[in-house]
């Protein structure tokens, strides 16, 4: 498989992820029985963004070790993950044979995927293809991948927490950068990737020209019992009410 000295990049980014912690919290995130957002955990019950999944083919692209589609299957939905690091995908068959929760796992590039046009209902990305993909690719490889009327979900970080980061260490008080410096990221560190993220003006445009209508956007305020996160500690819980995450749903129009 070819791929990009940007994947090549996150993918090595990612395998050292999965050592030093996605590998050893995987157990723990397959056996939580609600679906829960971003770093601080918001409920899906509480957010209702994406609603009834049973019956429904669901892609999630950037899988990782796949615990979002395990609580999807769990659920009655029939998920694909997709992933380009091995070590990630290892992590998620050997939860399969764990917990008896079974789907198909490939891996691919998010932006150049190996199934059919028009397969899911759902194409789903929790931190996944949704910052480590150029979004001029991946979002168009979701619209290839969906039926009619399919609904796209996805999760990243508000513009204004990127604008706030600095190039090491934990979200700042100030702006950093303006929204025009958004876009293909990198960060410093040999075990950093490549990230993207755009401002909400760029992601609306990029949605309706890729043939998208824009459902809905939740921004996500992490609970007032939230602790700072053990090892995603570069934003404090504090900061994560401001907010730090956000979560945009779209259809593709017919």
């Amino acid at each position: 498989m070819s791929i990009s000295e940007d994947l090549r990049r996150n993918r090595a980014a990612w395998t050292k992820a999965n050592e030093r912690y996605t590998d050893a919290r995987a157990p723990e995130a397959w056996a939580r029985e609600e679906i829960e957002w971003g770093t601080y955990g918001v409920p899906e019950d509480e957010l209702k963004v994406i609603g009834e999944v049973a019956d429904k083919d669901v892609i999630e692209l950037g899988c990782g070790t796949a615990y979002f589609s395990a609580w999807l299957a769990r659920r009655g939905a029939r998920p694909v993950g997709v992933d380009i690091t091995p070590a990630q995908l290892e992590t998620a068959r050997r939860m399969q044979a764990e917990t008896g929760i079974a789907f198909p796992l490939v891996e691919a590039d998010a932006a150049e995927v190996p199934l059919p046009d028009a397969s899911f209902d759902l194409a789903l990305s929790e931190y996944g293809a949704s910052i480590w993909v150029d979004p001029e690719k991946w979002i168009r490889e979701a619209h290839r991948l969906l039926r009619p009327r399919g609904e796209l979900v996805f999760l990243c970080n508000t513009p204004l927490s990127v604008m706030c980061m600095p190039d090491e260490g934990r979200v700042e008080e100030r702006l950093l950068r303006s929204q025009f410096e958004l876009g293909r990221m990198e960060w410093p560190g040999d075990d950093e990737g490549v990230e993207y993220h755009l401002g909400h003006g760029d992601m609306l445009r990029l949605l309706r020209r890729t043939g998208f209508e824009v459902l809905g956007l939740w921004e996500l305020r992490a609970p007032e019992s939230a602790s700072d996160h053990s090892f995603y500690d570069f934003v404090p819980a504090d900061w994560a009410r401001r907010p730090a995450e956000e979560i945009w749903k779209a259809c593709k129009r017919v």
